[in-house]
């Protein structure tokens, strides 16, 4: 199965301009769902994790079930002010500014061996920053990965972890 056929692409949004890859169009197909997450769960259980990291929001969508599928727990990455509870923040630069995400001071233990996964690879910034955060409480990244990676915008370039995605798009 071509897990590209289950992807819609929607020209110029958010912007003029961006060509936007939606996954809304591959989570409501069931079969091709499946598959989808049956190739990510090989494909990161080769890493052995011992908890998935999911960014904010669509990152959730492929780390929760994922973790459902192997076994695993799951923690999410989100923006400052969006979780409960104490947390650890990680302030990284954009393009044009900066921004800070946060994880629950209780969402990995040293020494954990996490992957943390996306929606979408692009420039790499948040998945980097991602990592980042999990180094700085002691955990272990073992791997990053995504189901589609916009391959020109040359993200994997910033990780200093495996990385792997289902799909790539070059323009």
């Amino acid at each position: 199965m071509d897990i590209k056929d289950y992807i819609r692409a929607i020209p110029d949004f958010p912007k003029p301009g961006i060509l936007f890859y939606d996954v809304s169009t591959l989570l409501s197909h069931a079969d091709a769902w499946g598959v989808a997450m049956g190739r990510m769960a090989k494909m990161i259980s080769r890493h052995q994790p011992d908890i998935l990291a999911g960014i904010e929001s669509r990152g959730f969508l492929v780390a929760a079930p994922l973790a459902l599928k192997l076994g695993l727990g799951f923690t999410m990455v989100r923006k400052k002010g969006k979780l409960p509870g104490g947390t650890i923040p990680y302030e990284y630069d954009l393009e044009y500014g900066s921004d800070t995400i946060e994880i629950q001071d209780d969402a990995v233990a040293p020494g954990q061996r996490v992957v943390v996964l996306d929606d979408l690879l692009a420039t790499g910034g948040t998945m980097a920053a991602a990592c980042a955060l999990f180094d700085k409480v002691g955990a272990q990244v073992v791997g990053t990965a995504c189901i589609i990676e916009l391959t020109f915008l040359k993200g994997r370039g910033k990780l200093d972890v495996p990385f792997d995605a289902l799909i790539s798009y070059d323009e």
